[in-house]
């Protein structure tokens, strides 16, 4: 009689439907939903706008870029402003330089950010406190604040209007906020996992790079990204530091088709759009490391 019911019951368990499974009637259309999808219909178009403009302003030929009326669709495509933006200019060498300069800044600061991140998450020392306040705090300054100082230290080491010294800055400057982020991704690492490869014969630096880097691959990831984009788009110390345009980088090279009598916004626009592809690419590659890194650095399990 017991392993009859025992059979039933089991039976009656298997064919119970599982109501993730079921079939969905139609959602009711709501008067909030709709508001919030024209908004944020609203703020899509708003967003995209400025971006498709600047495209479209770069693919028209120049007789027509400040024709009237205006056109939301270039009547006659052209790739003369593609053209005449690398014959007229050393485009292709400001390109070269933001991307060393990015590339090498953001790898570099992110490994001595991923260093000081991992001391500062597994030690305890005096002072720890006030590090983390004041690697905020940098945040919060203007960088033209400290320019004056910057520019007589760059000078006096020889380093104004070179590649070698604005990487330096660069990395001076991405290293304390990805020390932060870096941090908390180490604290939602447990500690087991670098003690078991310790007790394996790892080196506490064998052990950080053999097992915890890769298991903190998205928020190193995420990090770069974060620095790369960082230094790819600045622009104020590198107009300041960079004078000759052998070392000038991209957003420094925008700011010179701005003239005293005229701004070309057709070569303007092409160099924009390149500008925004390598971000672009690099998000969009990148994306799935991104949110991965982003969420387990915010969540404290």
């Amino acid at each position: 009689m017991t392993s009859t019911t025992t059979t039933t019951t089991a039976t009656r368990r298997l064919t119970v439907p599982d109501p993730a499974s079921a079939p969905r009637g139609p959602r009711r259309v709501t008067a909030g939903g709709v508001v919030r999808v024209a908004g944020l219909a609203l703020w899509l178009i708003i967003t995209l706008f400025p971006l498709y403009w600047i495209a479209l302003t770069s693919f028209k030929s120049p007789s027509t870029v400040n024709k009237y009326p205006i056109e939301y669709w270039p009547s006659q495509p052209s790739l003369d402003n593609y053209v005449s933006l690398f014959q007229k200019s050393s485009f292709g060498v400001f390109l070269g330089n933001s991307a060393l300069v990015a590339l090498t800044a953001g790898a570099v600061a992110t490994l001595i950010a991923l260093l000081s991140a991992y001391v500062i998450a597994r030690f305890d020392f005096r002072g720890k406190g006030a590090v983390l306040i004041a690697f905020l705090l940098t945040q919060m300054i203007p960088a033209f604040i400290a320019l004056g100082p910057l520019y007589t230290m760059m000078s006096d080491l020889g380093l104004v209007d070179t590649k070698p010294g604005l990487i330096l800055v660069y990395i001076a400057i991405c290293i304390p906020f990805s020390t932060v982020m870096l941090r908390g991704f180490f604290e939602n690492v447990p500690d087991a996992l670098e003690e078991a490869a310790m007790i394996d014969g790892c080196s506490r630096l064998g052990a950080l790079f053999r097992v915890l880097v890769p298991v903190m691959t998205p928020g190193i990831i995420a990090a770069f990204i974060f620095n790369f984009v960082n230094c790819w788009n600045e622009l104020f110390l590198s107009v300041v530091l960079m004078n000759t345009d052998a070392n000038r980088t991209v957003p420094s090279a925008l700011n010179g088709f701005i003239s005293t009598f005229n701004i070309d916004w057709g070569s303007m626009s092409a160099a924009a759009v390149l500008t925004i592809l390598p971000t672009m690419l690099m998000f969009a590659l990148a994306s799935r490391w991104i949110v991965q890194g982003l969420t387990s650095g915010a969540v404290k399990e």
